[in-house]
């Protein structure tokens, strides 16, 4: 596995990407995540510091801090 922190100022996005593995994010504070998806839709997830959620390969987006605080998350890539 590849384990990842992630800190975002209010506004910090990640930039377009795939990706390449599964894997699970897991906040270490609050976040309010906004999800820009291709075809131009966008969502946001607001999710409690300690929750988690785990995701297949292939899954391509933006992801911004939508909020107005600092976030941080750690993303853990499942290598095989």
């Amino acid at each position: 596995m590849c384990v990842t922190r992630w800190d975002f100022a209010p506004g910090a996005e990640t930039g377009w990407h795939r990706h390449q593995l599964d894997y699970v994010v897991t906040p270490v504070t609050d976040c309010a995540f906004l999800l820009e998806e291709p075809g131009g839709t966008s969502r946001r997830v607001d999710m409690k510091a300690g929750a988690s959620y785990r995701r297949a390969a292939g899954v391509e987006h933006n992801v911004v801090n939508g909020g107005t605080a600092a976030m941080s998350f750690v993303e853990v890539e499942l290598k095989g």
